[in-house]
């Protein structure tokens, strides 16, 4: 595949708001001209502990499938999953004040999407 742009963004889990810290939990990544949305998220409870001991683990990685569902467009995700993988992109990215909340969208160039997606969880995630 030729080279084309995607956009990403970091997913992060800020237990305490007010505290301002946070731990990378996921990356989803969007290249309309590859026609490609992909997500990975991983919560590492080890480190969710470190911030906040008495954070429950259990529905942060509810919600994190929840998203998973949507950016796969699955049926399962209701009208939401439904929508083009731009829309999906755009409601995953869009500002939060809960509890998983994206960085600010990145762009680069990339031929494989899926490689820069496995790329981009390993550099910023694992």
């Amino acid at each position: 595949m030729p080279e084309a742009s995607f956009s990403y963004a970091v997913l992060r889990v800020v237990p305490r708001v007010e505290r301002g810290e946070s731990i990378n939990v996921g990356v989803v990544v969007f290249s309309r001209q590859h026609d490609f949305l992909g997500m990975r998220a991983e919560l590492d409870e080890a480190r969710l502990a470190a911030l906040d001991s008495d954070c429950d683990p259990g529905p942060i990685r509810e919600r994190l499938a929840a998203l998973g569902v949507v950016v796969d467009g699955d049926g399962d995700g209701g009208a939401l999953a439904a929508l083009p993988a731009s829309d999906r992109f755009g409601w995953v990215t869009a500002p939060s004040s809960t509890m998983i909340q994206p960085s600010e969208v990145h762009t680069g160039m990339t031929a494989d999407p899926k490689a820069t997606l496995d790329h981009l969880f390993q550099t910023l995630v694992a």
